[in-house]
């Protein structure tokens, strides 16, 4: 959820910080009184708005019921430090959630965002769009190309966004666009109380009609302002508002990782048929069992694949007990073309074999209905 607590107490604003973050959500504190709530309900419009300090005077109870009428998605809470019984009656009535002491206790406060959270999940519209992230069991696997390029054929299917979370050495957007990002996934962490769907959108870069890039930071130092809590917050507006979120995930499996794992409908670890990529596969893999992810969500991609290889498909479903492998014909020509120009393959070597694995990989994830169908229903056209 998107947070703004308001509170003349920065103690205060601190501890609400440690219990909202600490619970996952996104929080923007704002020093200060009731007068700023309509501002920042205007310009934030966050999921919850926590002001501290409205106590027992009924005429402030004003600056409330303007929010909530204005804006009556916005869950408001307040935390006062005493009140009557007439008091409770009267903010019910202009829209308030709940009353809380201040300063909160932590239980308390935890407890209140998880009733606020659950009721807000039961009433929104249930999440549609899959998350398919792809991590390299080695370095030099491809993955990168593959999360890129699939992105690219799943756009003819459906809106996609490809949020690129290599935060120190990530280039997706060049494999698909040779312009710049003016905004980046960093941007959009500094800026997280205000994220929703207006704000994701304008910081991505359109690489196609229905296909958007939502770019690493070029700076690596920025890279570390991205955290856990942001991620989480991405995704649950990206699944929201986008078919397939493709998410590009580095090698380190690190809590940042570990969120994009989480909200995936399948896992793509990129290897290629080595025997030191078959060994990172299964370290992987017993990472992700130890997460508790079941093993119906992981599969591996078999880049740069050739038949004549010393370790094949069958080598490789055996080492990793028999886990749904894909493969991708190695054509080192046409991709590294595509990459140098920043074309996808699809534009650039459209016969290409890799470019045909691919249309196959997106229709496998995202079947046309008219290919749904099967040979029955083209017999009764026909007919």
């Amino acid at each position: 959820m998107k947070i703004a607590a308001i509170s003349p107490h920065p103690g205060h604003l601190q501890d609400i910080r440690q219990v909202a973050e600490g619970r996952g959500h996104a929080v923007v504190l704002h020093e200060g009184g009731k007068s700023r709530m309509r501002d920042i309900a205007d310009r934030d419009r966050p999921d919850v708005m926590l002001v501290d300090g409205i106590c027992c005077d009924v005429a402030e109870l004003s600056h409330v019921e303007d929010v909530t009428a204005r804006h009556p998605g916005t869950v408001v809470l307040l935390m006062c430090s005493i009140h009557t019984p007439e008091f409770l009656i009267n903010s019910m009535r202009a829209g308030v959630r709940e009353v809380l002491p201040s300063p909160a206790p932590r239980e308390a406060l935890e407890a209140a965002l998880d009733r606020i959270e659950s009721k807000l999940a039961a009433s929104s519209p249930q999440k549609t769009g899959r998350v398919l992230a792809f991590v390299p069991c080695k370095g030099g696997s491809g993955a990168t190309f593959l999360a890129t390029n699939l992105a690219w054929q799943l756009a003819e299917r459906g809106s996609v966004l490809l949020v690129d979370l290599n935060l120190q050495f990530g280039d997706a957007l060049s494999f698909v666009h040779d312009g710049s990002a003016t905004s980046t996934i960093a941007n959009v962490a500094r800026d997280i109380g205000r994220l929703d769907a207006s704000l994701l959108a304008a910081s991505t870069v359109k690489v196609a009609p229905n296909y958007s890039v939502l770019s690493a930071p070029e700076d690596m130092a920025q890279g570390v302002e991205v955290k856990p809590e942001h991620v989480e917050a991405i995704l649950d507006v990206a699944v929201a508002n986008y078919d397939f979120v493709v998410v590009d995930v580095a090698r380190n499996l690190d809590t940042i990782a570990i969120r994009a794992f989480d909200h995936a409908w399948r896992i793509f670890g990129v290897m290629q048929s080595s025997l030191a990529d078959l060994r990172n596969a299964r370290r992987m893999l017993d990472a992700f069992r130890a997460l508790g992810y079941p093993a119906e969500r992981s599969e591996l991609v078999v880049n740069r694949f050739e038949r004549s290889a010393e370790i094949g498909v069958e080598e490789i479903q055996r080492a990793l007990g028999g886990l749904t492998v894909r493969t991708v014909p190695n054509a080192y020509k046409d991709v590294s073309a595509s990459i140098n120009h920043a074309d996808p393959i699809a534009t650039s070597a459209r016969s290409s074999s890799v470019a045909k694995a691919l249309v196959d990989f997106a229709q496998s994830l995202s079947p046309r209905q008219e290919d749904a169908r099967g040979l029955l229903g083209r017999l009764f056209r026909r007919a």
